[in-house]
């Protein structure tokens, strides 16, 4: 069984630093509702995001993020949701566990990034939020850095 909070890439320099950028400070920066922790991880020039709203129909498939500023906003409005509920478990660990990202082509300075959600947490009521969907991330090495310039996010998963 694979341990969730283990980088899977230790010996690619690259895959490894595309990793710790998607799952452990994305996590941690998420929970904190902290945009400064990641804020660097983007290419502002050029960004794009989709939102797939777990459509497997890309007719379906919203321009919901035609700017980082556009992206940003939303992404603070969810943590900060996210951060005012009460969990019946530890949030970190839950987050980790639905999380897996080892999928990573890597093409010259540009890579596609497969990470999925498949799990829940539950919440202190007793309810349980479902994590379930996919995002495909659009890296490159910008300025000798990876980073993230765009992205297809909230794809089902599984798809069909």
């Amino acid at each position: 069984m694979r341990d969730p909070f283990q980088n899977p890439f230790p010996s690619d320099s690259a895959r490894h630093a595309i990793w710790e950028m998607l799952v452990p400070r994305d996590i941690d920066a998420f929970l904190a509702a902290d945009w400064s922790m990641v804020e660097h991880d983007f290419v502002e020039e050029g960004f794009i995001g989709i939102d797939a709203q777990k459509q497997v129909d890309p007719d379906r498939w919203r321009l919901a993020f035609p700017t980082l500023s556009a992206y940003r906003q939303e992404w603070l409005r969810q943590a900060k949701d996210f951060a005012e509920q009460r969990f019946a478990e530890d949030a970190r660990t839950a987050i980790f566990t639905t999380t897996t990202l080892e999928d990573i082509e890597i093409e010259g300075e540009m890579a596609l990034v497969r990470k999925k959600f498949d799990g829940g947490i539950t919440k202190a009521d007793g309810t349980r939020d479902v994590l379930q969907w996919q995002t495909l991330y659009y890296c490159r090495l910008h300025q000798g850095q990876w980073k993230i310039s765009g992205f297809t996010g909230y794809l089902p998963n599984p798809m069909g």
